[in-house]
């Protein structure tokens, strides 16, 4: 199967997670696409979605599935959304596609984070990805300094402005032993929005494609 069969595999799958009735919880990127596509067959079923970022609402507007703002529900039964790596205790890294800081304002709306991926994405150590991190544009530098300090090479995304006006770095070269850990430390550094670690806000099933069908892994 190609990378592009796999996804469509997953997004299919991640329907049955869906809770009848309810406002569904929706990421961003080319394998959540997948998955609203997929959704939209379904729009009778459902009362609308929480997206995660622009592209995500109108890719959902567009196929006639009602958008609510994150401040107009309380909690949502599930948010399905893809990773760059997820290790074996569902720990990710997010923020590929710069939408880092609204999947974690949605994720942490949701009583439960499914994730979607394909089998490339599954990791032991998480790091091999390089570590998204969004940044206020004057602390740039600054930050950058301190991943150097922890033996990291941080590299500013080029052309890349994040939905809500900031910067990304990317943080090549980490070897994440502990993520709540790191993504707890990083949190505190003055001028970083969020770190692309999602430890406190890790999958509670991951939905992975693979060549013999989709396997589901429940931490």
């Amino acid at each position: 199967m190609t990378q592009d069969q796999l996804k469509a595999l997953v997004g299919r799958a991640a329907i049955d997670h869906v809770v009848p009735g309810s406002v569904v919880g929706v990421g961003t990127g080319s394998t959540v696409n997948c998955f609203i596509d997929e959704l939209a067959k379904i729009t009778d079923r459902i009362a609308g979605a929480v997206s995660s970022s622009v592209k995500s609402t109108e890719r959902l507007q567009a196929l006639g599935i009602k958008v609510l703002e994150a401040s107009e529900v309380e909690s949502l039964p599930v948010y399905v959304d893809g990773a760059d790596e997820i290790d074996h205790h569902g720990n990710m890294i997010k923020g590929g596609g710069a939408a880092l800081t609204r999947e974690k304002i949605v994720a942490d709306l949701a009583e439960r984070f499914v994730c979607i991926a394909d089998e490339s994405k599954y990791v032991r150590t998480l790091g091999r990805f390089p570590l998204p991190v969004e940044v206020i544009p004057m602390a740039a530098a600054q930050i950058a300094r301190k991943f150097a300090v922890l033996g990291g090479t941080p590299k500013l995304r080029e052309g890349v402005t994040t939905d809500n006006g900031n910067l990304i770095l990317d943080v090549a070269g980490l070897s994440i032993a502990d993520p709540a850990a790191l993504e707890s430390e990083i949190n505190q550094w003055p001028g970083v929005v969020t770190v692309g670690i999602f430890a406190r806000h890790r999958a509670g099933i991951c939905l992975l494609g693979t060549p013999q069908g989709v396997r589901s892994i429940e931490f």
